[in-house]
């Protein structure tokens, strides 16, 4: 089964795309190639429940399994020890991906309390685009009731863009509600 959005890049997308920046090769138009969902445990990573609680947050977001990042070294200001626990990430691709995106822009953005839309200067200048949540439960998979804290994750849009103005316009085409300028 083909998700909607990815239905929706095929046929409006990908020839809006291609007539604007005049592509003479279907295969130079950009693309999604992955997201990337990454959530930090900063606090009390001496408490496993902490790192448990974010793990399953994060892969009921993401629909799969997430692999929990370790501190590579030992930190004594902030009480750290090496291979200790520190947060968890998963990258989405393919369908999963699509739908997560799908999700993310229709449902959960909308959710967000105060929400003017996303800026559009969090581009890295190769196309991809970086977004910071600050509040897991915008996300319905997220049951408000077994959340023990309040947690921000990262997620990281990449493209097969060259420029961040193709991958503005690719974003803008699965209506990431960016603020400012239509």
């Amino acid at each position: 089964m083909i998700s909607r959005l990815k239905k929706e890049y095929v046929e409006k997308i990908k020839p809006a795309l291609k007539d604007e920046f005049g592509y003479n090769n279907d295969n130079a138009i950009p693309k999604l190639e992955k997201i990337v969902l990454n959530m930090g445990v900063g606090d009390n990573v001496q408490d496993s429940k902490r790192i448990r609680s974010a793990v399953t947050e994060l892969e009921a977001i993401a629909g799969q399994k997430v692999i929990v990042n370790r501190a590579k070294k030992s930190i004594a200001q902030f009480k750290l020890r090496e291979d200790m626990p520190i947060g968890c990430k998963v990258t989405l691709r393919g369908e999963r991906m699509y739908e997560f995106l799908d999700r993310l822009v229709n449902i959960a953005m909308p959710r967000i309390r105060d929400f003017r839309g996303i800026s559009d200067k969090s581009f890295d200048g190769r196309g991809n685009y970086a977004l910071g949540i600050k509040e897991q439960i915008i996300f319905p998979e997220v049951d408000y009731d077994k959340v023990s804290k309040i947690r921000g994750l990262d997620v990281v849009i990449c493209t097969t863009a060259k420029t961040d103005e193709e991958a503005l316009a690719l974003l803008k085409g699965f209506n990431m509600p960016f603020k400012g300028k239509k």
